[in-house]
């Protein structure tokens, strides 16, 4: 590519997106831009999210440790046989705990967030609609 092209294709891309840059943000449903920047949060979203995470976490809880006991026992066994790979099996067992455990804390933190988000946004439109003088109200009404 020439240098004279490139230039041409950033002109151009400016032109096209001057007013509509985003950083670090996707592009709204429908594309374009977000409009007037105010911040929406629908609270049956923010709550079917939380509930997703937490059944994603009591069922990954549930599914994970299926293979537990016998994973063990069997690790127990072949290490009392004296066969190295009961040693190995019993890595792979405790690896596997731990990487479960970090998946499930993960998952209930995201449930957590959302649902601290959830609370956090109904105190912010309290203090909004308490705060703003009637007079005001008045005006956005008119």
């Amino acid at each position: 590519m020439a240098w004279d092209e490139w230039e041409q294709l950033k002109s151009e891309a400016a032109a096209r997106n001057h007013a509509s840059m985003r950083l670090n943000e996707a592009a709204p449903a429908g594309g374009g831009s977000a409009g007037n920047g105010d911040l929406i949060v629908h609270d049956d979203e923010l709550g079917k999210m939380g509930d997703t995470a937490y059944e994603l976490r009591q069922k990954f809880g549930v599914d994970s440790d299926h293979a537990r006991p016998s994973t063990f026992t069997a690790s127990v066994d072949l290490f009392n046989d004296g066969l190295d790979m009961g040693a190995a099996l019993t890595e792979l067992h405790d690896a596997w705990n731990s990487q479960t455990k970090t998946l499930k804390d993960a998952c209930a933190h995201i449930s957590n967030h959302f649902d601290y988000t959830r609370a956090q946004h109904a105190k912010d439109q309290v203090k909004v609609a308490t705060s703003m003088p009637v007079s005001k109200i008045d005006d956005y009404i008119k």
